[in-house]
């Protein structure tokens, strides 16, 4: 059950105590890329606003996995108490008004999908530093579903992807978009599929044949570029006008 209205407070349910401050909620539209904040009142939570003052200038190491839809969307990593708003997702960026946030990373490994032989992901080991007081950091990244299949038939299913990157400032104390960092994902309508084959015998000999047959061929020009050459030198020494 959600808070309940009590006049102009909002106050918890089955609970007579009022509210005592007024939080910013943003709320983030990922099909516009823009931020809007909504002025509400909100009631306390206990220890919320200390954690964050305790956890001030300290990073965070954060490692696991997510399974998402084949449609477009995206994961982020914003400060703020995140909640449901009217089936909007929203965070409370109260504690965050007067303050930077800074937003440096590094990622050590992003995949989308299993490893295979070959596969390169080009944010494994990518490091940003911010260097502005605030804004939001973006990755739109395009999914390639690929199959990947061995010389003994396994076969696994996984993606590839390409990235661009762009960062949106803000000042500080007017928050044009939420401080954060973004991944925006989108599937491409093509698959790739790898095939791992032996190469058969007379595969192996056409190739020897052709290696064969391009040396023969390159010693011969050679052969016949000496010997003409020899032999206009030859020509030329004996009517003597060759110096």
């Amino acid at each position: 059950m959600g808070p309940v209205a009590s006049g102009r407070k909002w106050a918890k349910p089955f609970s007579r105590e009022p509210c005592n401050y007024a939080s910013i909620l943003d709320v983030y539209d990922p099909f516009t890329c823009r931020s809007h904040f909504i002025f509400t009142s909100s009631c306390k939570r206990e220890g919320f606003l200390q954690r964050i003052k305790d956890e001030e200038g300290e990073g965070c190491n954060i490692y696991g996995f997510l399974e998402v839809n084949k449609v477009a969307g995206n994961f982020h990593f914003a400060p703020g108490k995140s909640f449901q708003q009217s089936g909007v997702h929203v965070h409370d960026l109260l504690a965050f008004q007067k303050d930077s946030f800074n937003i440096s990373h590094k990622i050590n490994r992003l995949a989308f999908g299993e490893y295979f032989p070959g596969v390169v992901n080009p944010l494994d080991g990518v490091q940003w530093t911010q260097e502005t007081p605030s804004g939001m950091f973006q990755y739109f990244i395009k999914v390639v579903p690929t199959v990947y299949t061995d010389v003994s038939g396994h076969t696994i299913q996984s993606n590839q992807f390409s990235v661009t990157e762009h960062f949106r400032g803000a000042d500080i104390g007017r928050l044009q978009s939420l401080p954060g960092v973004f991944f925006f994902y989108d599937l491409s309508p093509i698959k790739v599929t790898f095939t791992e084959e032996h190469v058969s015998f007379l595969h192996f000999l056409t190739n020897v044949c052709a290696i064969v047959g391009g040396v023969f061929t390159v010693s011969g020009i050679l052969d016949s570029f000496i010997y003409h050459g020899q032999k206009a030198i030859k020509k030329k020494m004996e009517i003597g006008k060759f110096s």
